[in-house]
């Protein structure tokens, strides 16, 4: 889960290598914490929140083919 994250996110930012994730499991409950540069934080939001929304997304659809509720929040 945390690869395809990865893979999604790190393309869209200035500062790759300042990119940090989490993952938590708790039963079939899956927390991903994505940590960018603060230069970064606009470009992985998007106009209106809508790049975030497309990752979360994403993040949703494999979750539901591997059978798990996936939560994708992006902190500073």
């Amino acid at each position: 889960m945390k690869e395809l994250l990865t893979t999604v996110v790190k393309p869209l930012l200035h500062h790759p290598e300042e990119l940090q994730i989490e993952e938590s499991r708790q039963g079939r409950k899956v927390r991903l914490e994505v940590k960018v540069d603060p230069d970064d934080m606009g470009r992985i939001i998007g106009k209106g929140g809508k790049r975030a929304n497309a990752v979360r997304s994403v993040m949703k659809a494999k979750g539901t083919i591997d059978g798990v509720r996936v939560i994708v929040d992006i902190v500073e």
